[in-house]
């Protein structure tokens, strides 16, 4: 009965089929993007030479830094990871505060200052992410000339 009215046809519809190997790639590709991610993060938890991994070591300064970190230091923080997508923010914000740490405990500061946050911001973010950095500090009227250096 389906037959004889053409409801159930032998062959499938060629727009059927194409959404069929279109949602295919796009699962394929979705899959590919996470393993990419997940494997960058596998390789941040294996240990280095010296019995540490980067993740250990990025605890290791932000809990050793703790206690010289203001709210001023912390509100500046904040202000420099803004452009980072919400998603990524915290374990950005994790990572360049274990480098600001590392940089205000290594130089025996009593304090996290300003000019640790931007030491750290630019050695703990990849070079491609500095004219963002340059952007933010102009327009909030803050002399970038000591680090110029830093930035490439």
């Amino acid at each position: 009965m389906f037959v004889k009215f053409g409801l159930l046809s032998a062959a499938p519809s060629n727009w059927f089929m194409n959404s069929i190997a279109l949602w295919t790639f796009l699962l394929l590709f979705t899959m590919c993007i996470g393993g990419f991610f997940m494997f960058r993060k596998f390789l941040k938890v294996l240990p280095k030479a010296d019995g540490k991994s980067r993740l250990d070591w990025q605890n290791y300064w932000v809990e050793r830094s703790r206690p010289l970190w203001g709210d001023d230091a912390k509100a500046f923080l904040d202000q420099l990871v803004q452009p980072v997508p919400g998603p990524f923010r915290d374990i950005a914000k994790h990572s360049i505060a274990a480098e600001i740490g590392r940089i205000a405990v290594e130089s025996h500061s009593p304090e996290v200052t300003r000019d640790h946050c931007i030491q750290g911001y630019i050695t703990a973010t990849p070079r491609r992410d500095n004219r963002f950095l340059i952007h933010f500090l102009e327009k909030n009227g803050i002399d970038y000339a000591p680090y110029r250096h830093m930035i490439k």
